[in-house]
């Protein structure tokens, strides 16, 4: 568990926590605490993941992963959305490029860890211009609705590649992805599924 500590970056798929630990001054950790928001947390998993297979910080296109993103937004993501990739592809491409990056709103993940502000308008968290400047230019997207290559830039935060883990259970990596895609593919844990109908009455 130390060693894990150690990353700039972790991606905890057991938990749905993204931990950003930066020397300057950055301490982040997210929680992706409903199914829309387990679904994003898992886009940004696969796509380091890729760039991990890859050995380097590379745009990934979504298009060649079009079977994985389906089986995470029919369990994880609890089928918020259509999952024809015509629908699914401008969908992630859209949260990419307009929701996920903004950090103060935080529309896709809860802050947790900090002290909340309310001045009666709402919460707030007051962020440091590192913190706020780190998850801005995390994320990068390339493309079009149709097309869309996504990057998650670890060499912008001044990490290298190997600064990143995946953590899933007692695993790390793509040990780590391949068990998370496994477990979902054998037996979807109740988590992630959606209540099914009351039966009619008789």
């Amino acid at each position: 568990m130390q060693e894990r500590a150690k990353h700039s970056v972790r991606i905890d798929l057991s938990q749905f926590k993204l931990h950003i630990r930066l020397k300057q001054s950055v301490e982040l950790t997210l929680l992706f605490d409903s199914p829309s928001r387990r679904f994003y947390l898992s886009v940004i998993a696969l796509v380091l993941n890729e760039m991990k297979k890859l050995k380097q910080v590379t745009s990934i296109p979504l298009e060649a992963h079009v079977d994985e993103l389906t089986l995470l937004n029919e369990t994880v993501g609890g089928s918020a959305g259509s999952s024809e990739k015509d629908n699914l592809i401008p969908r992630i491409y859209k949260k990419w490029k307009d929701a996920l990056p903004d950090l103060e709103n935080a529309p896709l993940f809860k802050v947790v860890g900090r002290k909340k502000e309310d001045d009666g308008t709402g919460r707030a968290y007051r962020f440091s211009e590192a913190e706020k400047d780190a998850w801005a230019n995390l994320f990068e997207y390339m493309g079009s609705q149709e097309h869309v290559r996504l990057r998650f830039v670890m060499d912008k935060l001044g990490a290298a590649l190997n600064d990143a883990v995946i953590v899933y259970e007692d695993a790390g990596d793509q040990d780590a992805w391949e068990r998370f895609i496994a477990s979902l593919k054998q037996k979807p844990d109740e988590r992630y599924q959606t209540a099914p109908p009351a039966p009619a009455p008789p």
